[in-house]
């Protein structure tokens, strides 16, 4: 196998693989007539599986404290889940690709069942480390992502993957403001419930109504195999071959390095939260309401309008900046109402680079490998979180929460440079 840079027949092959139309194969795969109907629907269960997720955002770190846990101890707590899911991204992705997305689905949502099955008895930290062990297998985000990516032209994704950002904030102000509640109300393992309702039923749905394969029924399948040669879920040289091919490392690394200052200040937000703002389990899960309706306004409005006027790279330059200024907010910031100044940029240039991101990677590769990229892409909020809370809670505890801007600013500053010498080419939204 050819690690190295492909050649141009192999460009030629890619090109002609991502730009085949899908068939209309009534009995096998999906027909244009229900493509649109089937994207509705992963909209609707992404809305309730994010909902789940961020229901358990908002009562772990109560359910920590209460438990006996200090800020040390809840990071290596979030060390564990971010170290799982980033174990299982890749492997996700390559599955997805390989046994379809409906399996990789239904086994993602069967796993999120499971893991608030056990959060709802975790009375004890030991149990609360151990519900922890099938967020392995709980990859519903990406693996929407990669429903879209099979049932969407390069021109259409940009549009579509904003919609699923969009349904994410919905779900995120849903479910945080849910979490609150229903913790308020019936207590701290409630939510567990209702997450575990929820989860079940989004495998339910996978399972009824979707087809088997999403991907395209693609022309030239001999080509197609000369491309990806590797049968195997868990092989390390088609994460490296997808990684090698022109521009993906560098957009990758764009995107693990500018979000990450940030990433690491939201992940130890919960304790910051009750820490250093004084907020309770209602006015947190507010808060992040807030955060779901930036979030819906940036990736439903915003991206869109932004990526048909301005090319995919001076979007990208234009977040590094944003991040920038965020730092400088971050290190500045003394109250919850500075924060809330601060979180619309920090949106924006979170949602922006994630999408764009996305886009990029997934033009990089053929349709067969989609599913492997979006995968290795969706590691990197993973990676943020193994080893985001160590960090997170050594600053948190040694400098304070002005910190976090001040590492803001140490690395979307010579990130900012980085890029410009580096020159990637301005046509990275049509990378070949």
């Amino acid at each position: 196998m050819n690690l190295g840079i492909p050649s141009e027949r192999e460009q030629q092959q890619r090109r002609k693989l991502r730009d085949e139309p899908l068939e209309k194969d009534d009995n096998s795969r999906i027909n244009m007539t229900s493509k649109q109907r089937l994207i509705q629907l992963t909209y609707l269960i992404t809305v309730v599986e994010v909902a789940c997720m961020f229901m358990q955002f908002g009562i772990v770190p109560y359910l920590a404290t209460s438990l006996g846990m200090d800020a040390v101890e809840f990071g290596y707590l979030q060390t564990v889940f971010g170290v799982l899911q980033l174990l299982g991204g890749p492997i996700f992705g390559r599955f997805a690709d390989q046994f379809g997305a409906k399996t990789a689905l239904a086994i993602s949502y069967v796993a999120g069942s499971l893991f608030f099955l056990l959060l709802s008895v975790s009375t004890s930290v030991p149990l609360l480390f151990l519900s922890r062990v099938p967020s392995v297998f709980m990859h519903g985000l990406p693996g929407a992502q990669m429903v879209i990516t099979d049932l969407t032209t390069a021109d259409e994704r940009v549009d579509a993957l904003g919609k699923l950002g969009l349904c994410f904030g919905v779900g995120m102000i849903v479910g945080a403001s849910l979490g609150g509640t229903l913790t308020s109300k019936f207590g701290v393992y409630f939510p567990c419930y209702v997450a575990l309702t929820g989860c079940l039923a989004c495998a339910l749905t996978v399972l009824v109504f979707f087809p088997a394969q999403t991907k395209p029924q693609l022309k030239g399948d001999a080509a197609h195999q000369s491309v990806s040669q590797s049968t195997s879920v868990f092989s390390l040289k088609e994460t490296v071959r997808l990684m090698k091919l022109p521009g993906v490392m560098d957009v990758f690394l764009i995107k693990v390095l500018s979000g990450f200052p940030s990433g690491v200040f939201l992940i130890m937000f919960s304790i910051v939260s009750i820490d250093f703002f004084g907020l309770e389990a209602a006015a947190s899960g507010y808060v992040m309401a807030y955060c779901g309706i930036l979030q819906m306004v940036v990736q439903g409005l915003v991206i869109g309008r932004l990526t048909s006027r301005y090319s995919e790279w001076t979007l990208l330059m234009l977040c590094v900046l944003v991040f920038c200024g965020v730092g400088v907010g971050m290190a500045l910031m003394t109250n919850i109402f500075h924060y809330c100044l601060i979180v619309p940029p920090m949106i924006f240039s979170f949602g922006t680079i994630a999408v764009i991101s996305d886009i990029i990677l997934t033009k990089s590769v053929p349709a067969s490998d989609t599913g492997a990229m979006l995968g290795i892409s969706s590691s990197v909020q993973p990676l943020t979180r193994t080893i985001g809370p160590t960090i997170g809670g050594f600053l948190y505890r040694r400098f304070g929460v002005s910190s976090f801007g001040y590492l803001q600013l140490l690395v979307n500053i010579p990130l900012f440079f980085y890029i410009l010498r580096k020159r990637i080419p301005h046509n990275e939204g049509k990378v070949q």
